[in-house]
């Protein structure tokens, strides 16, 4: 008999969901006379369900029955004391034309809330329902007056950001994350909205005027964090470094803030600022694993903005590194530098062998030892000593299986294998690596996949694309003029095969590296004539977009490419950045 009842109700349960669900259906199909019917039914079963009340007004609006609606709020209105009904019914005077009487119900709801400051939620709730973004702006700062232990500066900020009412909005939202710091991230990714990339956008101006201002007031140290991060937004690293040092003066626990914003310029190509950042660093540093990190990426500035006639100046800065820190086990990071500036810059692939064979024999971890392991076989690779790298590659795979340095292992497998030719081994390699834990392995392997995958069978000899891998060993290589040399060799001697388009690619990307932008251009722009449709669009479209924008100073053309990611290749990975790029070069009001 007990099961009987319990049946019972569950079909009972389910079938009141159904009719609950055909009511949405019905609604949102704009049946409304039907919808109407079935929210009646569910508001017999449940009245005190305020959905259902809110859908029987909202279906009586949309057909236009506002006498009806009118009604069943006066009704309800008489039976219980629920102040958001006010405002329900204000709104259908409205609909009405009646502007007087439901500005009087608006006037009659906010003075609720005099009465009892939590009728706030509801009220406040039902003006925003309809866009009634005044009144409920004034419900609440009334209620926050009322009652001080309410916190309604989120709420605040999103209703004055909706009018347009920007200094309002940041204050609201800069108030709201002093009082809660923990929600600082979210509050600067919906302040970030309203900037442009500029600092001279005029709502840039405004948050910093803002910042500063409560600065002078109130020296809280959240108020340098935002200008900070406003000045990164608007990549004005230099200001962001003023701010970041002022943190550290006043908190001088940790120079992780400041070590963020080194790298934060050095992945943006900010040399001079990347290397005074490192500089302070190792001037202010107390520990050395921070000294050491912040010699390491300034020696890499220094390296890539050096020329052949100073690469003996920079051989002396690591001797001299070498001579004050030692060659030990927080060093190796510097030793395998070191060995790869010996190899790839001075030729000197011996000496730096010799470097990497002496670090082996220092008591370092595993991971260390598959660091220098992986820099050993890239130098046999550039000695084109293929099968003495894979040694070194593979003994990394074994050792620490199914890590990323593994993974990155994996793939110098495949990528040796795919430059002496082997491209069958190099594809099962690449197959394994496509659902690696590191999304830039996967999609370096896809790449070389697919580029194996799609030129492989069109020549039994696999001529065009042997040249090809040779060309990009001797990229690798740096042997720039060479590769370009092989390249117009496959675009002259291969023109119908569909290795074309990859080579076009290459070779513009080459030009690019050597500062010859107008051959990249060209390359570029032969390839989106002739090739618009192939994989490689989204990324010509991006990069002839970038040399547009940043060397050749036409942001129109550059527009029109970032244009064509946009509406075309919604799914590329460049799409964010293109989006980005292409407002703030149409100068939009980014609200």
């Amino acid at each position: 008999m007990r099961a009987l009842f319990v049946l019972c109700i569950l079909l009972s349960f389910n079938l009141f969901a159904q009719d609950a669900n055909l009511a949405v259906d019905y609604f949102k199909k704009g049946e409304y006379d039907k919808a109407l019917h079935e929210y009646k039914k569910l508001y017999a079963q449940s009245p005190s369900n305020i959905n259902y009340v809110n859908q029987i007004i909202a279906s009586h609006q949309q057909l236009e029955q506002y006498d009806e609606a009118e009604a069943f709020l006066e009704n309800l209105i008489s039976r219980i004391n629920y102040p958001a009904l006010l405002v329900e019914l204000g709104f259908n005077y409205q609909l009405k034309n009646d502007v007087e009487k439901a500005n009087a119900y608006y006037t009659q709801a906010l003075k609720q809330i005099n009465e009892r400051p939590s009728y706030v939620f509801a009220i406040a709730r039902s003006f925003q329902s309809h866009s009634l973004l005044n009144e409920a702006v004034v419900a609440y700062e009334k209620a926050m007056q009322l009652n001080p232990d309410y916190n309604f500066n989120i709420q605040l900020a999103q209703l004055y950001g909706e009018q347009g009412h920007i200094e309002k909005m940041f204050n609201s939202y800069l108030n709201f994350a002093e009082t809660n710091p923990i929600s600082l991230s979210d509050i600067k990714r919906r302040i970030n909205g309203f900037l442009g990339a500029s600092g001279d956008d005029e709502n840039n101006i405004l948050l910093r005027k803002i910042l500063l201002k409560k600065l002078q007031q109130e020296p809280n140290l959240l108020w340098n964090e935002m200008l900070s991060w406003l000045f990164i937004q608007q990549k004005d690293f230099k200001k962001a470094f003023i701010q970041e040092k002022a943190i550290f003066n006043r908190k001088p626990e940790s120079l992780e803030r400041i070590k963020e914003l080194g790298r934060i310029t050095t992945k943006e190509n900010q040399n001079e600022i990347a290397k005074e950042i490192y500089n302070y660093i190792i001037n202010t540093a107390q520990d050395l694993d921070t000294k050491l990190n912040a010699q390491y990426y300034l020696i890499q500035i220094e390296t890539k903005e050096s020329s052949k006639e100073n690469y003996e100046e920079i051989n002396k800065k690591y001797l001299a590194l070498f001579e004050e820190f030692g060659t030990f086990s927080q060093t190796v990071d510097l030793q395998i530098a070191y060995a790869h500036f010996l190899a790839f810059y001075m030729d000197k692939t011996t000496e730096a062998t010799k470097v990497l064979e002496k670090t082996l024999e220092l008591p370092i971890n595993r991971l260390q030892k598959a660091q220098v392991k992986l820099e050993l076989g890239d130098i046999l690779v550039l000695q084109e000593k293929f099968n003495q790298a894979l040694i070194y590659y593979t003994q990394i795979q074994r050792n620490l299986k199914n890590s990323t340095i593994s993974q990155e292992a994996r793939f110098r497998v495949a990528k040796t294998s795919y430059y002496k030719g082997d491209f069958k081994w190099a594809e099962s390699q690449l197959k394994i690596l496509k659902s690696s834990t590191s999304q830039l392995i996967a999609n370096d392997a896809l790449d070389l996949k697919l580029l194996i995958s799609d030129n492989k069978y069109e020549d039994s000899t696999q001529t065009a694309l042997k040249l090809y891998a040779k060309a990009d060993l001797l990229a690798f290589q740096n042997k720039t003029d060479q590769a370009i040399s092989i390249l117009n060799k496959i675009l002259n001697e291969h023109k119908t095969e569909p290795i074309i388009a990859q080579t076009l690619f290459k070779q513009g990307q080459l030009f690019k590296q050597k500062g010859e932008i107008n051959k990249a251009v060209a390359n570029f722009e032969v390839l989106i004539e002739n090739y618009r449709d192939g994989i490689l669009a989204d990324d010509t479209y991006f990069n002839l977009g970038r040399l547009y924008e940043d060397v050749l100073n036409q942001p129109e053309k550059a527009k029109s490419l970032y244009e064509q990611i946009i509406f075309n290749h919604a799914d590329s990975i460049y799409f964010v950045d293109a989006r980005k790029r292409y407002r703030a070069l149409r100068g939009d009001d980014i609200n």
